[in-house]
């Protein structure tokens, strides 16, 4: 009590005198030298502690360097005062406060902090201590100064004497500890190469991945989250640690963590608890983690990695035969690497449905299929054979987008897409009419636009349209084969005789089945013969403008007939540039006619419709050099009347909307309605909430940006001018697709370069600094040694000296003592005494020396 009340009254100062808080803080810091006793030490940061946040600025003016000197001194000897002095400054030291003042000072604090870097070191060496409360209340204040000067503090962790020791010894603490230690972790190895070097060779991998394994795999909540994300740091953009992490038994661990088998074999199958799963949030981001690390190591250059088919599998069974989440799904497919593309024709799934009405608890299994063909099922109708697709969520629409993807780089090789194409042709040597096989892009394809417009119809009409184009796009002998596809005439059935719809696709090239007794035989014109693709698609596109002009038509339905629109017109444009033949098979089917009608009588609100028609009209006649009914001389005319300041300002207008503008390499699926100041009707709210829309994929977007300007040039060219386009015959466009590829490839080298060149760079300068360092080190050691050296034959110089100055003394001592001895023995003589011959001999060698 004596104690207390002798702390009271020196705070409280005379009776009768009010305390102002800047002069108990300042009472309060003189109480934190070291001459003050250690028990009122800790009273005092304990009363401090108390008003650092309210008067956050006197504290650290007052406090800070006191509260430093205890942590640096007392740390050690008192965990309690220790602990309060470190979340003292701790407070201080934030800059989380919502007021600008407040974390001003938060800044200034720890500058003061990082002045030198004895305090930092100090608090990497109490990572260590006995208390776990002083280890807690450590990493709480590492992540403070950390999140506000990370360099400095990265900077003295590299010349702490503790080494990485301390951080990984931090992951063997009890789980409050290592949660805020992994926190602190995921601070300290943000943008410095350097220190995840130094860690992943001291193994902090593998207590990451110890982590994960004890707190229940990816079923684990926050702490395995954070652990994974570290992983992930340590992992992107350093290819030293990817070198290191693939030669360590961890990726197997990866594919255990996801029940997947890592040494898997081509022709073994991927068992259920693999394929059907119990997902929650939690698992779902934890794997995300875990197959973002899988994608890191599968792009990553180097030596093989042994688990590398095993990952790739993993990639093509969870996008295209599990139950995974939809979100992991696109993960995969756009991880997947482009040169693993081509084992899908070669690699078997068993895919699952969902039964309906079980909430996925129940599912059925259902026939192999090879990977591409699964592929194509997923593109066309989307995850589940379409389950869901009418509702077009993000999620689900950017699966298919993302199979797309995947998709193109499996058409890298022409031949690919010649054999696609050529699948699709009507068979030879058939007596009567022949007709292609109904493969599923080709019944994609040739839906009609009745209606009113199916929405699952429509999604898949426009994949399909965004497939066809990637098969025709730089490939003129994949055009010429298209001409010759002649689709069949599509049966009509019963709306519920199908799920699907009101139209028969043989998935086996069994016939459609008979019609039934009474019902209309389908309208078609046996006299004029097949029809082509190229045909009916113009028809298609006829239709769909008729669809587009009822009058009444509700916003949806006019939103999804210019869906199809504009698929149909970005098709066709695709198709017809630089394909001769294809055009006029296109004007002589009756396109001029659509495509004037259109510009004719523009729409007052939507400016991409009209700006593509402009477009499709000009590479029609550009391309227009075959003989026929119409040619460039008769064309010529209509572009005139139409005016070609028209036509170049609605195609300049297509740039400007916000669906064409927004669309990117990697993002083409777009939010319903498409915001920006040329959305369409602004009373349009779309059918379900989250809803998503797909206008134009990257590869139209910028194949018509790289030829807009060519056709603006050619509609105001003569009818008699040769075409602005060079790239006419096949063997150039070969050429020009092969030197695209060798640019692609030499683009890709030389980023490989850049990225070696910087890591040797880096490495360079720091070998540099290492040299520069262990120089001055050895030079100041050199110096030290120069500076004994000196000061020790200094001291011989003086000894010797001494010693000379005494020799000389003596011999004059010596020279007194014989010239007085001398004399003695001349008046011991002089008195008749005897002197010795000894003596006289003396004498006498005296005299001769003298």
């Amino acid at each position: 009590m004596d104690f207390f009340q002798q702390t009271y009254t020196a705070l409280r100062g005379p009776t009768g005198v009010p305390q102002t808080p800047a002069d108990t803080i300042a009472r309060l810091s003189d109480r934190l030298s070291p001459s003050t006793l250690l028990a009122d030490r800790r009273a005092t940061v304990l009363s401090l502690k108390g008003l650092a946040k309210a008067h956050k600025q006197l504290v650290g003016t007052h406090a800070l360097r006191g509260l430093l000197g205890i942590i640096q001194n007392d740390a050690d000897v008192d965990p309690d005062i220790g602990r309060a002095a470190i979340e003292t400054v701790t407070i201080l030291c934030d800059t989380l406060d919502a007021v600008y003042t407040q974390r001003d000072l938060g800044f200034e604090h720890t500058d003061l902090l990082l002045e030198d870097e004895k305090t930092t070191h100090k608090l990497f060496a109490l990572l260590g201590d006995q208390d776990y409360q002083l280890r807690y209340a450590v990493c709480v204040l590492l992540i403070s100064i950390l999140q506000n000067r990370p360099q400095k503090v990265q900077a003295y962790f590299l010349k702490a004497p503790v080494g990485p020791a301390a951080i990984i010894g931090l992951l063997e603490d009890n789980k409050e500890t290592v949660s805020r230690g992994i926190s602190m972790l995921a601070a300290l190895i943000r943008q410095s190469t350097e220190i995840q070097k130094a860690l992943a060779f001291d193994g902090i991998f593998e207590k990451l991945f110890a982590i994960v394994t004890r707190e229940g795999g990816l079923e684990g909540q926050a702490v395995v989250t954070d652990a994974l994300k570290c992983v992930d740091t340590l992992l992107r953009f350093n290819t030293s640690n990817q070198s290191y992490f693939r030669e360590t038994n961890l990726p197997a661990l990866l594919c255990s963590l996801l029940f997947f088998n890592p040494s898997i074999q081509p022709d073994q199958g991927v068992p259920q608890e693999f394929a059907l799963q119990f997902w929650n949030e939690d698992k779902t981001i934890n794997a995300g983690l875990i197959l973002e690390c899988i994608g890191m190591l599968l792009g990553s250059k180097g030596a093989g990695l042994r688990e590398g088919y095993a990952f790739t599998r993993l990639f093509i069974e969870m996008a295209l035969a599990s139950n995974a989440p939809t979100k992991l799904k696109v993960q995969c497919l756009r991880l997947l690497p482009p040169a693993a593309v081509p084992l899908l024709p070669d690699m078997v799934l068993t895919p699952y449905m969902p039964v309906p009405e079980t909430n996925g608890e129940e599912w059925d299994r259902l026939e192999a299929a090879t990977g591409i063909d699964a592929l194509l099922e997923l593109i066309m109708h989307g995850e589940y054979n379409g389950q869901g697709a009418v509702r077009r969520q993000k999620e689900g629409v950017d699966l298919r987008a993302t199979a797309v993807g995947v998709f193109e780089h499996f058409l890298r090789d022409d031949r690919v897409k010649e054999a696609i194409v050529s699948g699709m042709l009507p068979p030879e040597n058939t007596e009567g009419p022949a007709h292609s096989p109904v493969t599923p892009l080709l019944f994609g394809l040739i839906i009609p636009p009745n209606s009113p417009l199916d929405r699952v119809n429509v999604s898949s009409f426009q994949f399909a349209s965004v497939l066809f184009a990637h098969l025709l796009r730089h490939t003129p002998h994949c055009k010429t084969l298209a001409r010759k596809i002649v689709p069949p005439p599509l049966t009509p059935l019963p709306a519920s005789a199908t799920p699907g719809g009101a139209f028969f696709v043989p998935a086996d090239g069994a016939p459609p089945p008979a019609p039934e007794a009474g019902a209309p035989a389908p309208d078609g014109d046996d006299d004029d013969g097949p029809q082509s693709l190229l045909a009916l698609l113009t028809e298609h596109l006829s239709l769909a403008f008729l669809q587009r002009s009822r009058a009444g038509l509700a916003p949806r339905d006019a939103r999804e007939a210019d869906r199809v629109v504009c698929a149909l017109l970005a098709l066709l444009s695709q198709w017809l540039w630089e394909d001769a033949r294809a055009v006029r098979e296109f004007l002589e089917a009756g396109g001029l006619g659509v495509l004037v009608e259109q510009l004719n009588q523009p729409s007052e609100v939507d400016a991409v419709v009209p700006g593509l028609c402009a477009f499709l009209l000009g590479v029609c006649y550009e391309y227009n050099r075959e003989p026929g009914e119409i040619t460039r001389t008769t064309m010529h005319p209509i572009l005139a009347r139409l005016g070609a300041d028209v036509l170049v300002g609605r195609m300049n207008r297509v740039r400007e909307d916000e669906r064409f503008k927004v669309v990117g390499p990697d993002s083409w699926v777009l939010p319903c309605p498409t915001p920006g100041p040329h959305a369409l009707d602004p009373a349009f709210t779309p059918m379900y909430d989250g809803e998503t829309e797909v206008w134009f994929d990257w590869a139209f977007v910028d194949f018509w940006k790289a030829n807009n300007y060519t056709i603006q040039r050619g509609i105001v060219a003569d009818p008699d001018s040769a075409p602005s386009s060079t790239a006419q015959s096949g063997e150039e466009s070969v050429l020009v697709t092969s030197l695209r590829e060798a640019i692609l490839k030499q683009a890709a080298e030389i980023e490989a370069l850049q990225g070696k060149l910087k890591e040797l760079t880096a490495n360079s300068v720091a070998a540099a600094e290492t040299a520069v360092s262990a120089a001055s080190q050895a030079a100041a050691k050199f110096e030290e040694e120069r500076v004994a050296l000196a000061a020790e034959l200094e001291a011989e110089r003086t000894k010797r000296a001494e010693v000379e100055k005494e020799q000389e003394d003596l011999l004059v001592l010596l020279d007194e003592l014989s010239s007085k001895r001398a004399k003695d023995k001349d008046r011991m003589r002089e008195k008749g005494m005897e002197v010795s011959e000894d003596e006289g001999d003396d004498d006498d060698d005296d005299e001769e020396e003298e």
